[in-house]
């Protein structure tokens, strides 16, 4: 019997009202997230890819409870997550943590890095002034950081230093579960290696579980144990990583997969060509979302949205025509 998900996301969705529309008429709405569901296992890294606007950065906050949900639930450990900020919210923080897109943005330029690595200790009132110092050296040395950068400031810090002041950060409390937004998107390929490395590193020692957001295909292959393909607020496809890049079934993971560069020029692969740019937010297609820019779209489509359904073991898509 397979033990309890870590984390589960059931028919979760976010909406954003706006202002405008005409006068009496219900205000407009974007639908970032609508009505998706996934499950991450206790120590699995669960990658969310799609296009930018595509609902990826919403979603990681709906899990941590930094957004509140117009619908669905998100549960920890059997628990909800609540995004009421009360001492259970506060207690729950230490177990789910994130780390963010820009490493110099996510960090303070007024303070020393050693004192922001230990903010989180500081937050929760754990430990004595000693005992946050000890910690803060032994976190440095977990990321593979000199401890007398501890003194430093971020502007002296390059790139790929900053973002691993941002990881050790997040694990300071030792959380079980970690929302990675785009966390090596704004480093240099050479530095994007080191901290992916990183990140699986301290995944195998401290048994993390990780929600890893990016559009980078190559990076998501490396780290990955399970892929979630998200199109326009929907998850379109969710398999595991071997069976998606090698087998994947929907129209769109197929374009996205098709358009990773090859190192080998001489190697050929079919591409899918996606028609125009991908619906507004705000009023979605009917039917299937994408089917006004897939190649093989049917009256079907057009009218029936596709729920996600399981084709082989583990292997899901929300498609009427399946397969290559």
């Amino acid at each position: 019997m397979n033990a309890a998900p870590l984390i589960e996301v059931r028919d979760l969705s976010r909406h954003f009202a706006l202002r405008g529309g005409r006068w009496g008429a219900p205000p407009l709405q974007v639908r970032a997230v609508d009505h998706i569901n996934f499950s991450i296992a206790a120590g699995e890294t669960l990658s969310l890819v799609g296009e930018s606007g595509c609902g990826k950065t919403t979603t990681g906050r709906l899990v941590l409870g930094i957004e509140r949900p117009s619908g669905g639930t998100v549960s920890f450990d059997g628990k909800p997550v609540d995004s009421r900020q009360d001492a259970a919210w506060r207690a729950r923080r230490r177990d789910l943590q994130m780390v963010f897109q820009d490493p110099l943005g996510a960090l303070d330029p007024r303070m020393s890095v050693g004192r922001q690595i230990a903010e989180p200790l500081l937050i929760h009132g754990i430990g004595s002034a000693q005992s946050q110092q000890a910690a803060t050296a032994e976190m440095l040395d977990a990321v593979g950081l000199p401890r007398a950068m501890a003194a430093r400031y971020p502007h002296e810090l390059s790139g790929g230093q900053q973002q691993r002041v941002v990881v050790a950060r997040a694990l300071m409390l030792k959380p079980r579960l970690v929302v990675c937004d785009e966390p090596v998107s704004a480093l240099d390929v050479s530095v994007q290696a080191q901290v992916i490395n990183l990140l699986a590193r301290l995944q195998a020692e401290r048994g993390l579980a990780y929600l890893f957001i990016s559009h980078d295909l190559k990076v998501v292959r490396h780290i990955s144990q399970r892929v979630a393909v998200m199109y326009l607020g929907q998850i379109v496809e969710i398999a595991g990583r071997d069976a998606l890049f090698d087998r994947p079934q929907h129209p769109y993971t197929q374009a996205l997969i098709a358009a990773v560069p090859v190192p080998d020029t001489t190697h050929r692969r079919p591409r899918t060509q996606l028609k125009g740019d991908p619906p507004s937010p705000v009023a979605p297609p009917p039917g299937c979302r994408f089917h006004t820019r897939c190649p093989r779209a049917s009256t079907q489509c057009a009218e029936i949205a596709p729920p996600l359904r399981e084709l082989e073991h583990g292997h899901q898509a929300a498609c009427h025509h399946p397969g290559a």
